[in-house]
Parts: structure tokens; sequence; C-alpha cells
């Protein structure tokens, strides 16, 4: 059983691994900005996704209208294929459901067969294919929640 929960500042070293390159006094700033759910003027929300006391990676809820919020899990390496992407994708998308959001809709690299599985796994549908503001060919998926 995993949980979802936010980051805070006993997590900086979790948070380093992320991001190896920031200092301590960056990655309180990043978590500053995390605590505040806002980026870009919608709603948003970062989780670490924790097996018992050990955060396994972490989750970003990102608002896209009203109605409309996409779910991005990155799980560390080691914990891999043990389903816990599955289960944090499942919570966080049961908690925007009760926030009031409709639809789930996720932009996945054609070339990414793990996200594709699991975003099926979920219940999503493709919707279409098209190239990305990188040039890069991606699915768009969606789901109503």
């Amino acid at each position: 059983m995993i949980t979802l929960r936010n980051f805070n500042e006993n997590d900086i070293e979790v948070l380093k691994r992320m991001s190896p390159s920031k200092t301590e006094n960056e990655i309180s700033l990043m978590l500053n900005k995390w605590n505040k759910r806002e980026f870009n003027g919608k709603y948003s929300e970062t989780f670490a996704i924790c097996k018992e006391d050990t955060v396994v990676g972490c989750i970003f809820l990102y608002q896209h209208n009203e109605y409309i919020i996409s779910a991005g899990p990155e799980i560390f390496e080691e914990y891999r294929c043990k389903g816990y992407a599955y289960e944090a994708m499942r919570q966080a998308y049961d908690y925007a459901k009760k926030s009031g959001y409709k639809i789930a809709t996720a932009q996945i690299r054609k070339n990414n067969i793990a996200s594709i599985r699991l975003h099926e796994k979920l219940g999503f549908i493709l919707d279409c294919e098209m190239l990305n503001k990188r040039g890069n060919e991606i699915f768009i998926y969606i789901k109503l929640l």
C-alpha cells in the first residue's frame, strides 16, 4: 500500500536525488513554490509517493482548465515495476475528482511504452496523435474521472 503526501523540509535529501544539481537552498525555494499549489496561474500540486516511510517517487497534478487535469508520476529506478505508479495515479485522480475535475488527459511520447500501458490500465483511451512543441511524436490520451 502506498500513500501520497505533500513534500516538506524533511524531504530535502530525497529531493536532491531528483534534482542533483540543485543546492539545499534551491530545493527549499522549490518546496515553497510547490506549497503554493499554483503554477502559471493554475492549480498544481506535487505529492511524495510513499511506501510506508520511504519516498519511492513523486507525482504532479496540473490543471489545464476548470474541468481538465493531468498527472505525471516519477518513480525512482529501484522502485519501478512494483505497481507504485499505478496506485499513485489512481489516488491522485481520485483526489482530483473529489476536487471537481471531470476529465484527465495525458500527453505521452509514442515510444514510451511503459507510460502508454500504465494509462491504458487506468482506463485512458487514445484520442489522437500529433507533434508537440518540441517536435516529438506524441499520443494524447483522455479519461473521464
